[in-house]
């Protein structure tokens, strides 16, 4: 049976090296709020939940550690699995995602996370999921590059195969099938991932969380300052609506912490803090606005 400790140890490390760069960055301070689901309750474990309110770069940066046990998996996690239906399992994870204030600079969300179940048979079986990914509000091609070449790169030593593998699996994910649109410019993603093994499939696991601060700051670096105004910011509040669409409609990282009965604040700390939506939204052509649905909300080849 393969130790999980380790992969603990990494998560935790993860979550305060990727919150000590953004509140440096920002200037702001993330709360930290360290949980333990009460005894008596069918799902058993602790997290920590640090998040970043009003800062002068990030109007809500969340980024959560949780370490939780249940008697039986939820629907969202065996639908690949159905031979673990109901299974007792154990997940760990480390989930984040940036608000920006500048229309500028992209919304990001990352998740790494390990999960293990016990068969009929008493034996583990441990599996990894992951990635990252971007969501502009106005594109700019030289950050899509960087975001997706770093996406590559960390997944290099483990095939050549798994970028372009993932990339689309990244970009069938993240789509608003309600909308018929893409959430953004995508990225990386993978789920039920153990085909190399524990510890190469850890290791995998591991080069993307790594692989996020140089794939996202720079960005942030290169776009915090540009000059924005008041039609900027409702189409960003106007394009947050999808966010939340997607995370409550669609997401099964939401459906199974709802579906497992998780921590609701921790869950929910994906959401912006301010969102607007209006009927029939049209955008001007030839307008910023109408370029970011026409040349960056499109499934290509960004490197």
């Amino acid at each position: 049976m393969p130790s999980v400790s380790g992969v603990r140890q990494y998560l935790l490390a993860l979550q305060a090296r990727i919150t000590r760069a953004v509140a440096e960055l920002d200037g702001g301070v993330f709360l930290v709020d360290a949980w333990e689901k009460p005894a008596g309750e069918p799902l058993q474990g602790n997290g920590i939940t640090q998040i970043l309110e009003g800062g002068a770069v990030f109007e809500r940066a969340g980024c959560g550690f949780s370490h939780v046990r249940g008697p039986r998996l939820p629907p969202s996690a065996t639908q690949h699995r159905p031979e673990l239906a109901g299974a007792p399992f154990e997940a760990m994870g480390v989930s984040l995602v940036f608000h920006p204030r500048n229309p500028y600079v992209p919304t990001v969300h990352m998740n790494v996370r390990m999960l293990a179940a016990w068969g009929a048979d008493g034996q583990q079986v441990c599996w990894f999921g992951g990635g990252m990914d971007l969501t502009p509000y106005y594109g700019f091609e030289e950050d899509a590059v960087h975001f997706h070449r770093c996406c590559k790169a960390a997944l290099e030593p483990f095939g050549e195969d798994k970028y372009p593998r993932f990339k689309t699996w990244c970009d069938e994910y993240f789509y608003l099938k309600h909308r018929s649109e893409q959430r953004g410019i995508g990225g990386v993603f993978f789920d039920d991932f153990s085909e190399l093994g524990f510890d190469r499939s850890l290791a995998m696991m591991q080069a993307v969380g790594d692989a996020f601060l140089p794939a996202y700051l720079p960005i942030v670096e290169r776009r915090r300052n540009l000059i924005y105004g008041e039609r900027e910011r409702a189409f960003q509040l106007y394009r947050r609506g999808r966010y939340v669409e997607f995370n409550l409609v669609w997401d099964r990282g939401t459906h199974f912490g709802l579906q497992s009965g998780g921590r609701t604040e921790s869950i929910l700390l994906s959401m912006p803090p301010l969102v607007s939506w209006s009927y029939q939204n049209v955008t001007e052509v030839g307008s910023p606005e109408a370029e970011l649905y026409s040349k960056f909300l499109q499934r290509k080849d960004w490197i």
